[in-house]
């Protein structure tokens, strides 16, 4: 039986991303609880975001990386040149599946995840890439909590697909 897919994102309410290959908001918070949830886990994202993830490796994570580039293989990280490969090589790896982005990773393993770790910040922010729309897609929430900071209120969700 495969493991099931997890997709996890932070997005703004108009479902922006990021900007200029970075996230368009500084969230302490949020990045704890990104960290905590792929530690340990196979972690499936492309090329920009490992180049800018420096813990992609760190806290036991299996990277599959979604790229052409050769040049990023080693030991500790696998490649792979399609969605469809990088699942398939996740499913042999330990741990959950974490598909962690960019915007075209995100919009090929939506319509088939099982469950989405969703931070909404609410507010609207430019940015350059998207999460796809996943309100109209049959999901349940499993779990909430609110918060805010300085700068942003938002909401952490896991969102289960409805059967």
């Amino acid at each position: 039986m495969p493991k099931p897919l997890n997709l996890i994102v932070a997005c703004a309410e108009n479902r922006v991303m990021g900007r200029a290959g970075r996230l368009p908001f500084h969230i302490p918070e949020d990045k704890a609880w990104f960290h905590a949830k792929t530690a340990g886990q196979t972690v499936v994202l492309g090329r920009i975001g490992f180049a800018s993830w420096s813990k992609a490796l760190a806290d036991g994570r299996q990277p599959v990386v979604i790229t052409r580039d050769q040049s990023l293989a080693s030991d500790r990280v696998r490649l792979a040149g399609t969605v469809a490969e990088a699942l398939a090589i996740a499913q042999t790896l330990p741990g959950e599946i974490m598909i962690c982005g960019g915007q075209r990773i995100y919009e090929e393993t939506l319509p088939i995840a099982d469950r989405l770790l969703l931070t909404l910040v609410h507010a609207e922010v430019p940015g350059d890439t998207w999460f796809p729309e996943w309100r109209h897609l049959p999901w349940r929430e499993s779990w909430r909590k609110e918060s805010r900071d300085a700068n942003y209120r938002y909401t952490f969700s896991v969102l289960e697909r409805v059967p």
